[in-house]
């Protein structure tokens, strides 16, 4: 069967229901939504009014207000049913994922496993939100940290991890005694839908065997951004966490700093890699190959500049340019599928406009081209190697399409330089088998990113590690070791046990 006469429309219906999600809520409404598979309407969703965007968090700073009196373990408990909820549910939300999104299946699939891995992760940080003990120089005193609930918590979502940017902040804020309003992209509100159904599963079982949670604990905001501009202006909504591009993270960041309220950003990629000469050149291919072409280049980590060696540039680009010339574009939903569609035309057009200006600039493109598959409204392109003479141009910006931009070097400082010279700071790697080039490339004077791989590509740092990135990229962290302190509140408290007053710092103030 042909991508345009596949019924995708009928599948997301069948899987929208079997994950519980009311017909009404993706039909008869303003916002339309496409499957980037074969360009075929997929939803028509009610949109949340400004009115009612302010109802549901004021619906949600009640619903904290209650679920912050429950014990952190137990709310621990609720997560743990969420996970168990996403088991059952894995093939059918992973499925929807390759609808809306257009990503292959096992990387539908993979996202949901790692909603699955983050809940598994805040169930055990819901026995460990500790505070510490301080020393204090007045005796009979005991000085202490503690960690409180902080509110309602703010998630706007990005397009290319739909479900995955969600669970991260949302385990991690319902284990910390927080609710949670999310604002998914507008070109994937339906997967957000699907999971909010999964959670109101766990709620009701949580409930069931004897737990409390309150109404509108987790709320779906259906719309535009100006939805998102109500949810970041709102007094009710102390952290606003938030994943996507750049420009919307200069948008929210100065109006979130305006009323003081926290942001946790985790912003554009750009990201690069360094291949040495002493890198094991086969390992090297697949892991540029699958960085800079896996999810048809969306990803935040995607690889998109590579700085080979001059003495192995020879011996890697010719095979590469084999890869990105055989590599399977085609329908997402079929086994043996690497590289699906983009999302929609106006990325489609972004890539093209890059891959301008790099010919300008003196690159030469391999690929690059559209794909013809019979559907007019669906973008699948061959991913596009550009040889270019030095990073200038748009090599210095983040394209959400596949593009590897590829620059010779000859001095090992000059590609470490080249790699911190954007402004994004997400993700980097070196290919070596130097531990002098290692160790250089990881330490304080190597790459200025949030992170820094050896040998696996600008890959995230998975579960538990502090995924996030620096400069341009927001500095914001999701999912890591501490991340959970960004969901709560500190504060500080010294107890006095004994019958006199010592006064710190040797201030005296006696008085009768």
């Amino acid at each position: 069967m042909t991508l345009a006469k596949l019924d995708i429309a009928a599948e997301v219906k069948s899987i929208l229901s079997e994950l519980g999600v009311a017909e009404s809520a993706y039909t008869g409404g303003t916002l339309v939504v496409k499957s980037p598979v074969n360009g075929q309407e997929i939803g028509r969703l009610p949109e949340d009014s400004p009115a009612g965007t302010t109802a549901k968090i004021e619906q949600a700073h009640q619903a904290f207000l209650e679920w912050r009196k429950v014990p952190a373990p137990k709310r621990g408990e609720l997560v743990r049913l969420l996970g168990e909820e996403l088991r059952a549910g894995k093939a059918a939300l992973g499925r929807l994922v390759s609808l809306e999104v257009g990503k292959i299946t096992s990387e539908g699939l993979g996202e949901v496993q790692e909603m699955i891995d983050i809940c598994d992760f805040a169930v055990g940080l819901s026995r460990q939100l500790y505070g510490l003990t301080i020393a204090t120089e007045r005796s009979e005193h005991r000085m202490m940290e503690t960690w409180h609930p902080l509110g309602v918590v703010g998630i706007i979502s990005a397009f290319n991890f739909p479900v995955a940017v969600w669970s991260w902040n949302a385990a991690l804020a319902l284990v910390a005694g927080n609710s949670t309003v999310w604002k998914p992209s507008e070109k994937t509100p339906l997967t957000a839908l699907a999971s909010q159904a999964l959670l109101e599963r766990a709620i009701k079982r949580f409930v069931a065997e004897g737990g409390s949670a309150p109404e509108g604990l987790s709320s779906v905001l259906i719309g535009n951004r100006s939805i998102g501009e109500v949810m970041v202006d709102h007094p009710k909504v102390p952290l606003v966490s938030a994943t996507g591009s750049t420009r919307m993270g200069r948008e929210v960041g100065p109006r979130l700093a305006n009323r003081f309220a926290r942001s946790l950003l985790e912003l554009g990629g750009n990201n690069a890699a360094i291949v040495c000469p002493s890198a094991d050149l086969d390992l090297t291919l697949r892991g540029v190959a699958f960085a800079a072409m896996g999810t048809a280049g969306q990803r935040c980590t995607t690889l998109r500049r590579l700085f080979v060696h001059d003495s192995v540039y020879d011996k890697l680009v010719p095979r590469l340019q084999k890869a990105y010339g055989s590599v399977t574009v085609g329908n997402p939903l079929e086994n043996g599928t690497l590289v699906g569609p983009l999302i929609d035309k106006a990325s489609f057009d972004g890539m093209q406009k890059a891959l301008d200006g790099a010919k300008a600039a003196g690159g030469s493109v391999t690929g690059g081209e559209r794909v013809d598959l019979g559907t007019e409204d669906a973008y699948y392109v061959r991913p596009a190697l550009v040889e270019m003479p030095s990073q200038t141009g748009p090599v210095e910006h983040e394209t959400f399409a596949p593009i590897l931009y590829v620059i010779k070097y000859s001095d090992f400082d000059e590609a470490l330089a080249l790699n911190n010279a954007v402004p994004q700071g997400l993700s980097s790697s070196i290919f070596t088998n130097n531990m002098q080039e290692a160790e250089t490339f990881v330490s304080a004077r190597g790459s200025d990113c949030g992170i820094a791989n050896v040998n696996i590509g600008p890959s995230g740092a998975e579960i538990g590690g502090a995924f996030g990135g620096e400069k341009e990229t927001g500095g914001g962290r999701e999912s890591g070791s501490d991340a959970w302190k960004a969901y709560m509140r500190r504060a500080t408290n010294t107890i006095n046990y004994g019958k006199t007053l010592p006064l710190a710092q040797g201030v005296k103030f006696d008085v009768e």
